[in-house]
């Protein structure tokens, strides 16, 4: 009987699916070098009651609710490969694998394999901070999970490796490079909707996993050196943000307006401003 996993024996791969809930025969698995993996599955369990007693009478299966959330450094040799799913224009669906095991990977052991089936983006969030490395965070919403004690039958594992330095990334308003910008962040919300439909057998097992209308936002944290932002939202000002992925990757957010600016200042401390923004559309590229 194997000791417990750690962190440093876990990994995470994905491939995208060509039809919805199936993982492709032979996969070329592709490596997310996590820094926390959070796989969940809620049963979402219906719990029947009577008269005659103070207990339950049943405990039966509901709807199926697999999620998975992880924080990964973006990785400088691929920067979007696996953050560009979270587009609803790709339409697509990922099959992801959790996996923890025992010794090397490439002759590994004792291994548990989490397979999360028809996975879509529900939110992404990136973020870049000085003296740090730009980061994401995102929840995945799957149709179902299976649990199995090996590697995918056929698959290839590759992992990518790297990543962005604050001073590999930028941001831009209108094309113009912004040098006041001392953290930035911005956040995708897909607002999924787990659909299932009266059916047997696998009835408690969703069918459908369709975006609703996104949400685009974030906020960029300046040196207060000027007062544009403020001049910004009182002249009802739309705008573009580019945010530098790494290489020539990017994120264009655009037709953005400040939803709120806020210049907390305190003894002993520099001038900031952070301004919340609200986006039309998304670009990644």
């Amino acid at each position: 009987m194997p000791q417990t996993y750690g962190s440093h024996e876990s990994k995470l791969f994905y491939i995208e699916e060509s039809a919805f809930g199936q993982t492709p025969t032979n996969p070329a698995m592709l490596g997310v070098a996590a820094e926390s993996i959070e796989p969940q599955i809620n049963p979402n369990n219906i719990k029947v009651r009577g008269v005659g007693s103070v207990d339950l009478q049943a405990i039966k299966k509901g709807q199926r609710a697999p999620s998975l959330k992880l924080a990964f450094p973006i990785p400088s040799d691929a920067p979007i490969n696996f953050l560009q799913y979270c587009k609803v224009d790709l339409n697509k669906s990922l099959s992801v694998q959790v996996l923890y095991y025992k010794g090397a990977f490439s002759s590994a052991t004792d291994i548990i394999s989490l397979l999360y089936l028809g996975c879509k983006f529900q939110s992404a969030t990136v973020e870049c901070s000085i003296d740090d490395v730009v980061k994401a965070s995102v929840e995945l919403l799957s149709q179902d999970v299976a649990a199995s004690t090996s590697k995918i039958s056929g698959a290839t594992y590759s992992e990518y490796a790297g990543a962005v330095p604050f001073y590999e990334s930028y941001i831009k308003k209108d094309a113009t490079t912004l040098d006041r910008v001392t953290d930035w962040k911005f956040t995708v919300n897909n607002n999924l909707k787990q659909i299932p439909v009266i059916r047997n057998p696998n009835g408690n097992i969703i069918k459908y996993l369709p975006n609703r209308h996104r949400e685009l936002s974030g906020e960029v944290v300046f040196e207060f050196e000027s007062k544009e932002e403020f001049d910004d939202i009182v002249n009802d000002t739309e705008f573009d943000l580019e945010f530098g992925l790494g290489g020539s990757n990017k994120a264009i957010l655009s037709d953005c307006k400040w939803e709120n600016a806020a210049i907390p200042t305190r003894i002993e401390e520099l001038v900031s401003l952070k301004a919340a923004f609200t986006a039309k559309s998304l670009t990644i590229t």
